[in-house]
């Protein structure tokens, strides 16, 4: 359990949630955990499949406290509320910040420069950690040409600008993250982006990582009562979960794509984990899924210090933060959104 930015986080899929008095008492097998005074909370995510009692849940919705049900996976189950919904006014000036393209690209050029930013050090990681076995040289130049662009992001005023920055620094990351793999090329290479179906194995496992990764971020900007289909940076379109689209974006780089090299660089995953159809699609084997899943969940467990608020928190929890940031942001609480800055 913790307690950021006013919201506590239930990370333990057997804690049980009830009230007593004006606290939060949170409980294992008839043992208090811990206790939270009710005044310090505005919201409550449990990822336990133990519950809350109706109780906590009838003062949570009398005070418009959140108190948001996830799956210990993180996929979002259920919010409490009451007759008043608070989150009537935070969508609102979520869909009217859409519909304005200064304010849209304010947010998204954040996203954009975080994402950026996160790529450059991915590609700094190589770098430092296996420099004698990459071509360093090559490396170095789309570091610096990440670095450069930075600039132009942070100043850019446009969305179809920034979206065309946005491309321009993909494609100098996707250059050289052939680069990045270091074993078993002959299966694990990296030409060019492909999916729907992915025609490689590198490519089966990225897409594999992005669908976990929107799937996330979805459900945390649910938890907060954003609308994950109304973004800044994807427009709109029936069906895609826009808004999570763009959250997800400053962490792929620094989750999904260092989660795939990590788990090809260490032979978590073999040639055998794959199948060639006849179209082309190169798919998982469901074993291979199943090893995937275990090792992506306990990288969300793994820690990491948060660059805004200084704290070490799960990188399950990552998405979570993020998404409060944006809703704090909106709400006129903070002067900025602030992207994750990854090093």
């Amino acid at each position: 359990m913790r307690q950021l930015l006013n919201t506590l986080f239930v990370t333990s899929e057997d804690v049980y949630l009830s009230l007593d008095g004006e606290n939060v008492v949170a409980g294992r097998q008839g043992t208090t955990v811990a206790r939270y005074p009710l005044h310090t909370l505005q919201s409550i995510v449990s990822f336990s499949y133990a519950g809350a009692s109706p109780a906590l849940m009838g003062v949570c919705a009398r005070r418009e406290i959140g108190l948001v049900f996830c799956s210990p996976r993180g996929r979002f189950l259920a919010r409490v509320s009451g007759p008043a919904q608070g989150n009537v006014l935070l969508r609102r000036m979520q869909y009217r910040t859409a519909d304005d393209p200064v304010q849209s690209c304010r947010i998204a050029r954040n996203m954009i420069f975080g994402k950026v930013f996160n790529t450059r050090w991915s590609v700094e990681r190589t770098r430092r950690d296996h420099g004698l076995r990459v071509d360093d040289e090559r490396l170095a130049a789309v570091s610096g040409q990440l670095q450069d662009l930075l600039t132009k992001v942070a100043e850019e005023t446009a969305l179809d600008r920034l979206r065309g920055l946005e491309g321009i620094g993909a494609a100098a990351y996707f250059g050289v993250l052939d680069e990045m793999i270091l074993r078993e090329k002959e299966t694990f290479f990296f030409h060019q982006r492909s999916r729907r179906p992915p025609l490689d194995a590198f490519n089966a496992l990225l897409s594999f990582a992005y669908s976990l990764l929107a799937h996330d971020c979805a459900s945390a900007l649910e938890s907060v009562g954003l609308d994950a289909y109304v973004g800044y940076l994807h427009t709109d379109r029936p069906g895609r979960e826009s808004l999570a689209l763009d959250l997800m974006e400053e962490l792929r780089p620094c989750f999904a794509d260092r989660f795939v090299l990590t788990i090809v660089n260490d032979r978590v995953m073999k040639p055998a984990d794959f199948e060639i159809q006849e179209s082309g699609a190169v798919l998982m084997r469901d074993t291979a899924r199943r090893t995937f899943l275990q090792k992506w969940q306990e990288r969300k467990k793994e820690s990491i210090t948060h660059p805004f608020l200084e704290e070490k928190i799960p990188w399950g929890l990552v998405p979570y933060v993020q998404s409060l940031l944006l809703a704090r942001y909106l709400r006129g609480d903070l002067d900025a959104y602030p992207p994750f800055l990854w090093k």
